[in-house]
């Protein structure tokens, strides 16, 4: 907006209103004039700061925040992951393990020998890791410690451009009193959670069902889901409003289901490339395609998801190795695949013909 009042237009205009003395550069009048040109440049350049920040479609991080705050929005910050720790024995609750660079402490117990282990690092870095636990202190008896499954994502703090549609999205809708917004915003604000699909009446007046997935895009764990469950409407109680439901509201929280998408072509490779050293690639490609749907999921909201051959073949063409595709067949059909609007895709068998 002020990009044309530089320093030199500003000093310009500054000797232009003065008459009658000596103007030119290393005159006294030049001498005085230029510092306050410059001066008033770096006004109007903060100046296009202000103006940048007060508005949330450019504000940076900080004054984002600040803007969000105003409508009691406030960004998501990093969740720890809870996984699953699996011993010969029962260990102690409390106790510290290790698994490379990461500390994990044991929180509570499942079923024999099975418990719930909290990373104490923050973010998406305690999802990733399986294997060999070390204790930090001896246990006697105990043989073997694996770190298994994921039960609650632990998640990276929110992402700026979602703090910024989320603020905006605040203006779309009103969360109220027990409406979808209302359930949405709440749902989504739980730890481990990534997206939730509502449905009204589903079995019957003053039912409400939430179809949830976790915070990597994939089917959530019997855990998360009924920590959602305690948290929104608890299963002993429902109906009765002694969750974050509204009393009246009998609530049911299901997690997605994953559909199987096995997966036929015909691939002619580049000299020195066979199957076996491109399955890999073909593979991850396809489970890269198939997070890109499941990210996609809650926007879809009641609509189903589509697995189309075209785009499949597509990134496959990208890979080094292919020089042609043909023939895909998906669940032994050639055409694109509906996946039921409250499940995701998932790779099932990929053959090359």
């Amino acid at each position: 907006m002020y990009e044309n009042l530089t320093f030199e237009t500003i000093l310009q205009r500054i000797l232009d209103r003065i008459s009658g003395v000596d103007k030119r550069e290393g005159s006294v009048v030049y001498d005085v004039s230029a510092p306050t040109a410059i001066e008033f440049q770096n006004a109007y350049i903060n100046l296009e700061g202000v103006l940048t920040e007060a508005y949330a479609d450019t504000a940076s991080k900080e004054y984002l925040i600040k803007r969000c705050g105003e409508r009691g929005i406030g960004i998501q910050p990093a969740t720890h992951a809870v996984r699953q720790g699996e011993f010969n024995i029962d260990v102690p609750i409390g106790t510290w393990f290790s698994l490379n660079e990461l500390n994990y402490i044991v929180e509570e117990k499942i079923d024999t020998g099975v418990y719930k282990m909290l990373c104490d690092t923050a973010g998406v870095v305690g999802n990733a890791e399986t294997g060999s636990l070390i204790p930090h202190d001896y246990i006697d008896g105990l043989e073997t410690a694996v770190l298994t499954d994921v039960l609650i994502p632990g998640e990276d703090e929110e992402d700026v451009e979602h703090l910024r549609q989320r603020y905006f999205n605040s203006f779309d809708s009103q969360a109220f009193g027990g409406n979808v917004a209302d359930y949405k915003e709440k749902i989504n604000a739980i730890d481990g959670v990534g997206g939730v699909k509502i449905y009204r009446a589903w079995n019957g007046g003053g039912t409400v069902k939430a179809v949830i997935i976790d915070s990597t895009y994939s089917k959530p764990s019997t855990i998360l889901v009924d920590e959602v469950q305690t948290i929104i409407d608890p299963t002993e109680n429902q109906g009765e409003g002694l969750g974050l439901a509204p009393i009246g509201h009998i609530v049911t929280i299901a997690g997605c289901g994953e559909i199987s998408v096995n997966i036929q072509t015909s691939i002619v490779f580049q000299d020195e490339w066979t199957w076996e050293t491109i399955e890999p690639y073909v593979n991850t490609a396809i489970d890269d395609y198939f997070k890109e749907l499941a990210e996609e999921w809650e926007e879809a909201d009641k609509n189903d998801l589509i697995v189309r051959i075209s785009q499949i073949e597509t990134r496959l063409l990208d890979l080094e190795g292919v020089l042609d595709i043909s023939d895909t067949l998906l669940n032994g059909v050639a055409t694109n695949l509906s996946i039921d609007k409250d499940s995701i895709p998932i790779r099932g068998t990929v053959t090359n013909v």
